[in-house]
């Protein structure tokens, strides 16, 4: 059998990341795969190989990422890029999209004979105008106002048809990976990440009659800005990171991408099971 390369990626801000680390190289060494990191970490922890990113993202059979959700965020898009499988090991808070908490890095052993399921999650492509590049969510895209306490008017069209004008602090534009996070927290369902949709959520809408609304997955989205009363800068974010401003002079697109991040996961960590854990942690 081949021996497996991981390549993985820490968040050393995390306190207890540095400790897990260590158990982590571990496990894989003993298991029979060769753990790797990014050149940039070289001789930070023994039994570890340490290579260029780029190098590594090519040659890797999986990544392995320590930290929270947004760990694993940041590194979907490399994985994405390079068509590498990805498993989360959560030394966050709650860490909705990790598979393997602290206590569970055994499960770590079944790399090395890829005894594992792999889920195909949905990314969402965004582009606006006027900015050249593309950029994929796999939690969500947010268009809401600026740092002054004032609602915004946006309307939201879908293959060319006028969907709503909303008048709210903002909309998010969530996959059901996303489901879990921003959408959650403003009233949005919970949607299982294997069904294909696009999740609209109004952010505190001026408007007892808007909710949460379920899309079409082949749905061509669009986004714009009404003249009154948006003044104020409204910015767009896609998976927490600010990308640019809007105005009534730019739309932003959104649909589902051709592209997806494959997930590593387990039989027995099912995404009910996890989501009723962490739904008790979280009470």
């Amino acid at each position: 059998m081949t021996k497996k390369t991981v390549f993985i990626m820490p968040n050393l801000t995390k306190p207890n990341t540095a400790d897990l680390m260590k158990l982590i190289v571990a496990k894989l060494l003993e298991c029979g795969c060769s753990p790797a990191m990014d050149a940039r970490y070289a001789g930070e922890f023994e039994g570890v190989e340490y290579h260029p990113f780029e190098l590594l993202m090519s040659v890797c059979d999986a990544v392995v990422t320590v930290g929270g959700d947004g760990t694993i965020l940041h590194s979907a898009k490399h994985a994405m890029e390079y068509g590498k499988p990805l498993l989360g090991v959560n030394t966050g808070r709650l860490g909705y999209l990790a598979q393997i908490e602290p206590n569970e890095i055994a499960l770590l052993s079944r790399l090395a004979n890829e005894n594992y399921d792999i889920e195909n999650r949905m990314l969402l492509e965004t582009d606006i105008d006027g900015l050249s590049e593309k950029y994929y969510a796999l939690n969500d895209v947010v268009i809401a106002k600026g740092d002054l306490a004032r609602l915004v008017d946006l309307d939201l069209s879908g293959d060319g048809k006028s969907i709503g004008s909303y008048r709210a602090d903002g909309l998010i534009l969530s996959t059901p990976t996303g489901s879990t996070a921003y959408s959650l927290s403003a009233g949005g369902p919970i949607v299982h990440p294997t069904i294909d949709t696009i999740i609209l959520t109004p952010i505190c809408p001026h408007s007892l009659n808007d909710r949460s609304v379920l899309l079409p997955p082949h749905m061509q989205l669009e986004v714009r800005s009404q003249l009154i009363n948006n003044s104020d800068n409204i910015v767009v974010s896609v998976d927490g990171d600010r990308i640019a401003g809007l105005d009534n002079q730019r739309a932003v697109r959104i649909r589902r991408s051709d592209k997806t991040v494959k997930f590593i996961s387990f039989a027995e960590k099912s995404f009910n099971t996890i989501l009723s854990q962490k739904l008790k942690s979280k009470a």
